[in-house]
């Protein structure tokens, strides 16, 4: 699909060419970005620490409001400890820079990018196929011989990726994964991928996470043993680096019930638009995640276009990649919303 061009950041509506258009694309799941209460914490979090943090995170002046969010993320992921990044990308880098020389980097399929060490061979074979590979590999070899390294949810296939065969490596590992689509989603919390972790004393995990995809700041974290964490904290990608804007910080420390009720309207909205589409078999969301995609529509995205809905659809992960079509759901829909886009994708398919 060609690029479209707005001069304001969309919630369920994005304007194109002064026409308001539905909006089923992008991410900030729990909608908090156009929510008034957010904004307000967000505009108090600037009052009260200006624009920016002027210094490094190693500087012999400190913020403690960055020790605070980061307690708070490491119990909300259940972990020992967490660290803080201007960007999920960021955070992801750090992250696999910390295990690149720990053990040989085992990648799962469909890993993102934010993840890569380089241009790594990246497997192109089913989920279940690669863990049997890598259990077999993994007992084979001493032990923390390998690292593996994975996203929790695939936001471009619908699914959350499935780790309970961890429980049959025999091997000490480190298991490092990405959660920027579940982090917020998943669990009754919104603890992401952790809660369906299994925990065994030869299970060590690393997680990294995007803040963007579901809460709306711009900022990234990492969690886990205090030991990883009070190491990546002396990597020259925290050290030298700007930490995030500390109104993010305030505003997602301020807002912790609105994020559960956001979070609650989401999973009625995704709900209620599975039960709708039950009757068109080309779309996939087995999960009930906030993304819907689109199988066999060659064009829907133009057809849905030309009626004034816009749904993802661009080449990922490179801009040469085929184009995957999705919609993506937030907690910003409406009901009715939601039933005009089944109308439209029923009408289509029936053509």
């Amino acid at each position: 699909m060609q690029s479209l061009y707005t001069h304001n950041t969309p919630g369920n509506t994005v304007n194109i060419n002064g026409k308001d258009l539905l909006f089923f694309s992008g991410f900030a799941y729990l909608g908090l970005h156009t929510h008034p209460v957010f904004k307000e914490a967000l505009k108090e979090g600037i009052d009260k620490y200006e624009a920016i943090f002027m210094s490094s995170r190693i500087a012999n002046v400190q913020l403690t409001l960055y020790d605070e969010l980061e307690h708070a993320l490491a119990v909300l992921e259940q972990q020992q400890s967490a660290v803080t990044f201007s960007s999920g990308y960021m955070a992801s880098q750090a992250a696999i820079q910390y295990v690149a020389d720990k053990g040989e980097l085992l990648y799962a399929p469909g890993t993102h990018p934010s993840l890569w060490l380089g241009r790594p061979d990246i497997p192109s074979i089913k989920w279940r196929e690669w863990a049997n590979q890598t259990i077999e590999k993994v007992n084979a070899h001493p032990d923390h011989t390998f690292i593996i390294v994975a996203d929790g949810v695939n936001p471009l296939t619908s699914t959350i990726n499935d780790f309970s065969w961890l429980t049959q490596l025999q091997r000490n590992v480190l298991v490092l994964i990405d959660d920027s689509h579940g982090i917020g989603i998943l669990g009754p919390t919104g603890n992401g991928i952790v809660h369906t972790l299994p925990q065994q004393d030869h299970l060590d995990y690393l997680i990294s996470a995007s803040l963007a995809k579901a809460y709306s700041i711009q900022g990234g974290v990492i969690s886990g043993r205090s030991t990883h964490i009070n190491t990546i904290k002396k990597q020259p990608l925290f050290t030298a680096g700007t930490p995030l804007m500390p109104a993010n910080a305030y505003a997602f420390l301020q807002s912790s019930s609105l994020h559960s009720t956001q979070r609650t309207l989401l999973h009625q909205q995704i709900a209620h638009f599975k039960v709708i589409t039950a009757d068109l078999k080309n779309i996939h969301n087995p999960f009930l995640l906030p993304v819907f995609l689109l199988q066999n529509a060659t064009g829907m995205e133009t057809f849905l276009l030309e009626h004034d809905i816009v749904i993802s659809s661009f080449g990922y992960p490179s801009p040469d990649s085929p184009p995957i079509n999705r919609i993506i759901i937030s907690a910003l829909h409406t009901p009715h919303q939601l039933e005009v886009l089944h109308k439209l994708l029923k009408n289509n398919i029936a053509q």
